[in-house]
Formats: structure tokens, sequence, C-alpha cells
């Protein structure tokens, strides 16, 4: 057999880490990889100590700080960016509302891309922002899509902060919701995050049908209730899809 050079085996480990639906032990990784148990511990030392992966409470491997970086810098090259705007106009054309997409970023969700409304009055999260995974359409949508035990740590390392007198900061009735979130599939905002804000998002998924990032849209409540905008949902599911189509390019 060829001998396999280092940087390749940290190439596949790195990948198969990224890839897993979660965290991954050692034995599993050295098994799935053909890569002896020595060598695998060797090799996972060097990238925890570099930070491209990480050991959750678990004990299990996770994608490390930079690679959560390299995600989201090349999710926003100009190339896809551009592409991925147009869709964001388009939709934006016609709900009538400023519609983005967010991105989970170590214990926040981040905004890499907003088409605003042309209306007068409007909610101003910037691209670039950060906001609060329990209490926003986008962010309890992606805990909702988590296993059960990884929401459970998830919440427990969350601050629960209480935002609004809608915001929900009790786990269990927290936990309720993004049930409820992961039957339908649409995250939901009822002026939990900002006072007389209302949004609503959708899923971005791979081709394995993983949660990529959630497309979002969300106005003020003196114009748009949360009833009226969830009229809007099937529009946001098209528009989804149509980015999901640009994904599948990077992964073929």
């Amino acid at each position: 057999m060829p001998k396999v050079s280092s940087i390749t085996r940290v190439l596949q480990i790195i990948e198969a880490v990224s890839y897993a639906a979660k965290p991954i032990t050692p034995l599993e990784l050295s098994q799935q990889l053909d890569i002896p148990k020595p060598t695998i511990h060797r090799l996972l030392q060097q990238l925890v100590d570099e930070g491209f992966v990480t050991i959750d409470i678990t004990g299990g491997i996770i994608a490390g700080r930079r690679v959560r970086n390299l995600s989201v810098e090349l999710w926003q090259q100009r190339q896809f960016y551009s592409e991925r705007h147009v869709i964001l106009q388009r939709l934006v054309r016609d709900v009538k509302e400023t519609c983005g997409i967010s991105v989970p970023h170590n214990m926040h969700m981040i905004y890499t891309n907003r088409a605003k409304t042309d209306l007068p009055l409007q909610i101003y999260l910037p691209v670039g922002a950060k906001s609060p995974m329990w209490c926003t359409a986008t962010g309890k949508l992606y805990l909702s899509q988590l296993s059960p035990e990884r929401r459970d740590k998830m919440l427990q390392n969350l601050s629960l902060d209480k935002f609004t007198k809608n915001t929900i900061t009790d786990v269990d009735k927290l936990n309720i919701e993004l049930d409820a979130i992961a039957k339908t599939g649409i995250g939901i905002d009822n002026e939990e995050f900002i006072s007389e804000m209302v949004a609503v998002s959708v899923p971005i998924l791979d081709k394995k049908d993983r949660y990529l990032a959630s497309l979002y849209m969300h106005a003020p409540t003196v114009r748009v209730s949360l009833e009226d905008m969830m009229q809007s949902v099937p529009r946001l599911q098209e528009a989804a899809l149509d980015i999901q189509a640009l994904v599948y390019e990077l992964q073929s």
C-alpha cells in the first residue's frame, strides 16, 4: 500500500470531524479513516493545539475555532455572496420586508447576508452583527435541528438573558418551543429579541439534508403581524431551495 502523508491524514481528520452529524470519538476516526490509534491521538492533539478541532464535554471531537472561522469566510466569498444576494433581493421584492441569512458561530448567530426593504420603518441588524440563539427565529431554528444531547449542552452554556417580556428563559419551556419548531421547520420570534419586531426563518440544508444556515424575514409589528408573516413562509422556502442549489454546486 502506498504510504499516506501526514498532511493527507490531517485533512481527512478535519473533513471527517466537519461532516460528522455528532461529536466523533478518536476510536471512530481511527476505524473510519483506517489510521492507527496512536497516530490518530497524536494528530488530534496537534489539531487541538492549533485550534482546528476541539474536544466537547463528552470527550467527542468537534470542529474547532479555526475550522468554524474558515467556514464563515468561505461562505462569504464574493462570488457566492453575490449570487445569494441576488436571490435575497428577489425575495424582498416579493415579500416586501427585510430578509437575510444567519449562521451559527460559537455561541451566537451571525448575520452573513441582508437585503433590506424599501419601506421607511426598518430594523437595523447589519451583516456581521451577532444575535442570541434562544430568542431569535434563526437561532431557535438552529437549536431545534440539534440532537437532544447537543441541544442540552448548548442550552446549559447559553446565558438565556431576558431581552423582552416575551423572551423564553425557562429551559423546559424553551425545549417545548424548540420541539415544535423541529416539527414545522419554521423558526419564530414573537417579539422575543426586540420589542415590536417579529421574524420567521426556514433552514438552508446541504446535500445530506443537514442544517447549514437560517434564511430569515423580519419586520416591525406596526406594519406586519406574526400571522401575516407566516403567509410568506412558502416564498422563503422557495428561496432557501434556490440558495441550496448554490451550495450543491460548491459540494459537487
